[in-house]
Order: structure tokens, then sequence, then C-alpha cells
């Protein structure tokens, strides 16, 4: 439109220096008149628009993210005092002991101990997601407040009686402080934290399974025991009932030496048996003191430490909110109101 407009003042310009036929030049009059017109109604139309905008980001908008900005600074706070809570508490794991014969690693307690790792996995990428999609939501606004604020430049527009523009609405030091404050928060530190953790829950778990198959080898092994001492006792009494029936042998002896005592053999199968038992009993007895051993240890050194990550980078967070809360301040008639 505005392009058109100045063709045709153009043209009226050269027609009057050509001294064309009056005829022609009313009739380029007429279509720049007419441009003019349709000109100032865009013009008013578009002020009308952007009035209202701007109506919508000063009042509704700001107004939405100073409430936000207030919320996102009480809920660090909070944040912050159950994290350093939780920090308190964990710190007395340091006086935990494993005891000389620790508890073996139930099937209960290993599917707990995985469900924390996922738990600890998931926790990592939805903080991940958090701090990415705030970044993310921050930079959009600024993006659009820099469209937002490009003036509507046009030779007429001093003609046209639209309301001033606000050249520095209070969203704009807000948008740009809360950018600054995000691009400054140590989030690699926390998510460091929550990341090495679910590593040493990882490493706690692979632990464990070594552990339970050990285990669930002894079991094997002593199942295996178990039935053959009950084929043994089988065995042997009707292997005495039949001997008992057929009476002593004048021969036992040279029998003995040609064929040795078959209960002899027997028992040495089981014998075997009971010594492979006690080696793999002992073996995972010591695998699991081991397992509690190396658990406790990492508990220690990382589950305090993630705490006070997580309480500092709380801290960090409600301090910036704070901060931002000097930026988000709302008119005084929008307050009483």
């Amino acid at each position: 439109m505005k392009i058109d407009y100045q063709k045709k003042v153009a043209l009226l310009q050269k027609q009057k220096k050509r001294g064309v036929k009056l005829e022609t030049l009313e009739k380029t009059k007429a279509a720049v008149s007419h441009l003019h017109t349709r000109y100032i109604v865009d013009m008013q139309s578009m002020d009308s628009t952007v009035s209202e905008i701007n109506r919508l980001r000063d009042k509704q908008l700001y107004k939405k993210l100073v409430d936000l900005v207030d919320g996102m600074a009480k809920m660090w706070s909070s944040m912050h005092h159950h994290h350093k809570f939780q920090f308190n508490i964990i710190s007395g794991i340091r006086g935990f002991e494993v005891p000389p014969l620790p508890r073996g690693t139930t099937d209960q307690h290993y599917r707990h101990t995985r469900d924390l790792r996922d738990i600890v996995r998931e926790w990592h990428m939805q903080f991940e997601k958090l701090m990415d999609n705030q970044k993310g939501y921050i930079k959009a606004l600024n993006a659009w407040l820099k469209l937002n604020l490009i003036p509507i430049e046009s030779n007429l527009k001093e003609k046209v009686s639209s309301p001033p523009r606000q050249v520095e609405p209070p969203i704009k030091n807000l948008l740009h402080a809360w950018h600054d404050h995000l691009e400054r928060l140590p989030i690699e530190l926390a998510k460091t934290a929550i990341k090495s953790f679910a590593e040493v829950i990882s490493n706690i778990v692979l632990l464990q399974e070594e552990e339970i198959t050990l285990r669930r080898r002894c079991e094997d092994t002593r199942r295996d025991r178990d039935r053959k001492i009950a084929q043994f006792e089988e065995w042997h009494r009707r292997y005495m009932e039949r001997k008992a029936s057929l009476g002593e042998d004048a021969n036992t002896e040279v029998a003995e030496t040609v064929n040795p005592d078959p209960v002899i053999d027997r028992k040495f199968a089981i014998e075997e048996l009971e010594i492979r038992l006690k080696e793999e009993e002992g073996h995972h007895l010591r695998l699991a003191r081991q397992v509690r051993e190396k658990s406790l240890a990492n508990l220690r050194m990382h589950l305090p430490e993630l705490f006070r990550n997580m309480a500092d980078f709380a801290s960090f967070c409600h301090e910036m909110y704070s901060h931002l809360s000097k930026f988000a301040v709302l008119p005084k008639d929008e307050v009483q109101g």
C-alpha cells in the first residue's frame, strides 16, 4: 500500500512537471487521494491492533510473568529448604558400618535399587528439560518482544491520530534480566551431580546382579545336594534291606576287594557337593560383604555431594528469582485492583 501510494505521488509530480492534460492530472490526483485515504484507514487499523497487542503485553502477559517470577522464587526457596534438610539427614550415613555378617541382597532389595536408578535417570532427564525449556521460553519471548518493539515508519504517520507507543515497556527489562540470569546459572553443576549419582546407583545395580547370580548358584547347588541326599537315603534304605534279605556272603571280603562298596562312592559324590556348596557360600558371603561395603562407600561419598550441590543450585535459583522480582513490579493501580 505504501509503495503504491509513493509511486502514484511520484507519477503525479512528473505529470505536473510535464504539463499533461488536466483530465489526466485529475485522474492521477483522484488515485493519490484514494490511496491516501486507504493508507490512513489501514494505519489506524494497524495502530488499533498494535495498541491491543501492547495492552495484552503490558496488562496480561507482564502480569503473568510477574506472578511466575514470584512463584519460581517461592518454589526454589522450598527446594533449597528440602535439599538442605536432605543433606543434613544423609550426612549421618557417614556413621553407618557394615555388620560382620551382612544380609545378602534380596530380590526385593534389588528391585528397589533398580527402581531408584531409573528414578534418578528420569530426574536427570526432567531437570535437563526443565532448564532447557525455561531458557527456550525466555529466549522466544525476547525474540517476540524485539519484533514487537520495532517502530512502524511512515511519512504519513504524524497525520494519523494514534496513541503514543511506549518505547521501554516494563516487560523488556524483566525479560532481558531473566535471560542474562539464566545464562549465569550453574546448571551443569546440578546436572553433573544428578548424572553422577545415577551412575553410582547403576554400578550398585551391577554389583547386586553379580551377587544375586552367585546366590542363585548356591541355591541350585543346595537343591542338587538335598536331592542327592534324599536319593541316597532312599537307595541306602533299599540297599540295606536287600543286603539283609540275602544274608552274609561267604566271599564278602573278596567281593569288596574286587567291587568297592557302592555306599562309599555315593557318599563321596555327596561330600563333593557339600564342599562345593561351602565354597560357593563362602564366596557369596564375601561378595555380599563387598557389595555392602562398596555400596555404602559410594553412598557416603556421592549422596551428600548430590544434595549439597542441589541445595546450592536451588539457592542460586532462589536468589536469581528474588533479584528478578526487582524488575517484576506491577503498577500501583494493578496491584490495588
